[in-house]
């Protein structure tokens, strides 16, 4: 099959707070067959994957890892949810911290892909956006972790392995978004035309983006006097 096919049906069975056995029973088949499925010391057949998807109400190709869609649907644009979350006053008072550090970094992101649609960098583009999926990768699979009863299985790549992995693919990202950067070509992309690079300065970005600028200043002081202190 592949080693995604394993490690998703044990998922989707913890996920219910079924046991091996149960599920085998409700599937059909012995709980040792379903133990080397989920183990993938054997490979099942069509019928099963299609049995199965219909049990847990997901797509074959979500079983197979082909789509991270449960009902296997591909993601368009349009599909992203533009999403504000509203709290109440009580808690509003309590995430406080949490509002302001999002608004910070969701203010100040707005700001640099409006520059990276300036700069028209493919490349760049891709480069900067892979940086900043790997970092929310990180530190949601950190939150994520955090309880030890959650189920592992919702990853593919090994608890012990990831944050060493993602942090040295962040850094071949960084070194191809910086080489693009400066006009040189990287990871099968061109270089920017530096010369028709976007033109920034803080009173620049002040007049285009009157609302979102304090913010990114405001990261901008808080990430600097952080780097200070390492000095």
């Amino acid at each position: 099959m592949n080693s995604d096919f394993p490690r998703i049906i044990t998922l989707l069975r913890k996920e219910r707070g079924l046991s091996q056995k149960q599920a085998a029973m409700e599937l059909g088949v012995s709980q040792a067959l379903l133990s080397h499925y989920e183990k993938g010391i054997r490979e099942c057949g069509l019928d099963f994957v299609i049995h199965i998807a219909d049990y847990y109400n997901v797509s074959c190709d979500y079983l197979l890892g082909r789509t991270p869609d449960r009902a296997g649907a591909t993601l368009k644009l349009d599909d992203i949810p533009d999403t504000q979350i509203t709290y109440s006053d009580d808690e509003n008072k309590a995430n406080t911290l949490i509002s302001l550090n999002k608004k910070l970094i969701v203010n100040s992101i707005t700001i640099m892909y409006e520059l990276l649609a300036q700069a028209g960098s493919k490349g760049l583009t891709t480069e900067v956006s892979s940086y900043m999926m790997v970092t929310v990768y990180k530190m949601m699979r950190m939150i994520y972790s955090a309880n030890p009863k959650n189920p592992q299985a919702m990853f593919s790549v090994s608890h012990e392995l990831y944050v060493g992995l993602s942090g040295a693919l962040q850094s071949i990202i960084e070194t191809n978004a910086k080489q693009i950067a400066e006009g040189k070509n990287a990871d099968g992309f061109q270089g920017i035309d530096t010369l028709a690079a976007p033109v920034i300065s803080p009173d620049i970005i002040s007049k285009n983006y009157p609302e979102l600028a304090p913010s990114l200043y405001n990261l901008i002081q808080k990430t600097e006097d952080r780097l200070k202190k390492l000095i």
